[in-house]
């Protein structure tokens, strides 16, 4: 457990007594689906009243997506559809995340530049997953491990998205997370081009 984020160690702790029972590991991705479109939803259609629910559906959504594979470590459940379908849920939470970000701010004060921002950044998840699976194929799993530091990764800071939005920022946390979405892009487009050594 001493390489795990800080996240997936309590991920695992909190589905340990879950392993005895006919709870599958999928079902707790569908549960991180459920959670992150409805969380986009409330982002698009209900700002700002419910925006502070958003933000914590979507912390919920991101750490289900470390209880199905611990789970499924586990309990021995781990199967290739499994793991793809994770992914695609990631993929389909975050794409949706910042489009529905961008439809909910684009009624305020950013107008349609948060509509633009909200749909580049969305629409640039998929491609990152593309991009991603090759590098896994060519290169295996290591060269798209995120980074981390002292238990965290890179992709903790999502966690934000809840104390930011309660504090009434929720435009500057689109802003760096939009803007530095396609910064990991052209990181992972740079890692997918640059010569294996």
């Amino acid at each position: 457990m001493t390489g795990k984020s800080w996240d997936a160690r309590l991920a695992h702790i909190v589905v340990r007594p879950l392993a005895s029972t006919p709870l599958h590991p999928n079902h707790l991705t569908a549960l991180g689906l459920l959670s992150g479109q409805v969380s986009a939803g409330l982002f698009a259609f209900a700002q700002p009243e419910y925006a502070g629910w958003a933000a914590l559906l979507f912390m919920l959504a991101a750490f289900i997506d470390h209880t199905d594979g611990e789970l499924a470590r586990m309990t021995g459940k781990v199967t290739e559809f499994g793991r793809r379908f994770d992914s695609i849920v990631n993929t389909a939470n975050y794409t949706m995340l910042f489009i529905g970000i961008g439809i909910g701010l684009a009624a305020g004060e950013m107008g349609s530049g948060a509509l633009v921002l909200g749909f580049a950044a969305g629409l640039s998840v998929p491609v990152n997953f593309v991009l991603r699976i090759g590098l896994e194929r060519r290169r295996g799993a290591k060269a798209v491990a995120h980074p981390r530091y002292k238990g965290v990764e890179i992709e903790d800071f999502i966690y934000l998205i809840g104390p930011i939005t309660w504090a009434g920022g929720l435009e500057y946390f689109f802003l760096a997370y939009g803007f530095g979405t396609f910064g990991y892009l052209a990181w992972t487009l740079w890692e997918a081009l640059k010569p294996r050594q």
